[in-house]
């Protein structure tokens, strides 16, 4: 199957001066403007390295206007200047005077980092536009004709459309970088995977998202059975009528917008496939800091649920054990409080030693991998939260289409 986008290894970069796009949107402690855990910028590494050889611009985002950790990037320059124990250079500019003459002094090997793309309006007030009218934003007129390729390499923000992620590729080549090259390459062997029976366990809050994805992947056959735990599976409990108690419906309610909407689709979805979505048989619930198991003939309950049960653990280490492909996004339960991070725990360590191929992602799920140490016996874990829910329930992401948009365009330059 040909690829319909370029990649690093399709143009002789070397010598070339080059804009990098990645995702380093980094947790900062508000206090001291440190960074509290790098692994974003980690991810980019094997990029940069990559591109040892060039002049090399990179361009990233950090928060959004009017949070706390919305500040700007030379913090991460550091970081990353660490961690590839080779310079980075901060430039508190993204398009201005300065910026252009740090990029225009540059010679092979220079890294500089350009300022936070989001202290920019355009960035904001471009987003969904055309991708030709991106291609048209000051940033975009100012710092292409420096470069004569743009890597794209931020595949956590892959849902989004603004100019620094969609406008370069319209002018210049667009590259996938390392990460978002095995983002899409890992993600679609899955879900082009003939390997069955194929699996989809679904957890945490986000339960809005995980419907419209079970849709598509049931209604496509992407997956023979979707397993659900966390909100997921409160949301489908509710669908199939079990009342599970005031404390419960109430923080599901609050949580989850358009909540009774989302309980209708999900009571068409058991309807349209029977036997394909499975709930929990038990759960647990916080009976005031005290783990007590119910049976779901035992609601409605007086304590909100905290986890799947006993009997459920079991029955879905069965299921897990038989598939040969594994989609997993959420936690269990209420992890962070040990007496209910049982049904996570054993659901991940499950999924990690199951003899199948196995992608994971999303913020918690990953947290959850690399807390239990299970990161080398999954084959990927994805970068994107909401990047890779998106791809799940089929949804075309913007940065795939520019990609595939500058492919179109600068085909005949490749070597």
């Amino acid at each position: 199957m040909g690829r319909d986008f370029f990649t690093l290894d399709d143009f002789p970069l070397a010598g070339s001066t080059v804009l990098l796009r990645v995702d380093i949107n980094s947790p900062i402690d508000p206090a001291t403007g440190r960074i509290l855990n790098d692994a974003r910028i980690r991810e980019h590494l094997a990029t940069v390295r990559d591109l040892r050889d060039t002049r090399l611009a990179i361009l990233a985002h950090q928060s959004r206007p009017g949070r706390d950790d919305f500040t700007t990037l030379e913090e991460h320059a550091e970081r990353m200047a660490s961690l590839l124990g080779r310079p980075v250079r901060y430039v508190d500019s993204l398009f201005g005077t300065h910026a252009v003459d740090a990029i225009r002094a540059m010679k092979p090997g220079d890294i500089v980092m350009l300022e936070n793309t989001r202290f920019f309006a355009e960035e904001e007030a471009l987003a969904d536009a055309k991708f030709e009218k991106m291609a048209k934003a000051l940033m975009v007129r100012t710092l292409a004709p420096l470069a004569q390729y743009f890597v794209l390499d931020a595949f956590a923000a892959a849902h989004r459309a603004q100019p620094s992620l969609c406008g370069f590729g319209e002018v210049i080549p667009a590259l996938a970088g390392r990460v978002m090259e095995r983002e899409i390459t890992m993600v679609s062997r899955a879900l082009e995977s003939q390997e069955r029976p194929k699996v989809a366990i679904f957890g945490g809050i986000k339960a809005d998202d995980s419907v419209a994805v079970t849709r598509h992947m049931l209604a496509n056959g992407i997956v023979d059975k979707v397993l659900t735990t966390g909100g997921v599976a409160n949301l489908f409990l509710a669908a199939k009528g079990i009342d599970l108690g005031a404390p419960t419906t109430e923080f599901m309610r609050k949580e989850v917008a358009e909540y009774p909407a989302h309980v209708a689709q999900s009571k068409e979805l058991l309807a349209k496939f029977p036997g394909k979505i499975e709930v929990p048989i038990d759960v647990a619930i916080n009976d005031n800091g005290t783990r007590r198991n119910l049976h779901l003939s035992e609601f409605p309950a007086a304590h909100q649920v905290y986890d799947i049960g006993l009997d459920t653990i079991v029955h879905y280490q069965n299921e897990i054990d038989l598939a040969r492909t594994i989609f997993l996004n959420g936690p269990a339960g209420v992890f962070e409080i040990e007496e209910f991070s049982l049904g996570t725990r054993e659901i991940f360590t499950a999924v990690a030693n199951a003899g199948a191929f196995k992608v994971v992602g999303g913020g918690h799920t990953v947290a959850v991998v690399e807390q239990l140490g299970l990161e080398r016996k999954i084959d990927h874990v994805s970068t994107g939260g909401g990047a890779l829910i998106n791809l799940l329930a089929g949804r075309e992401l913007p940065l795939l289409t520019a990609l595939k948009r500058s492919h179109a365009k600068f085909a005949k330059q490749t070597r």
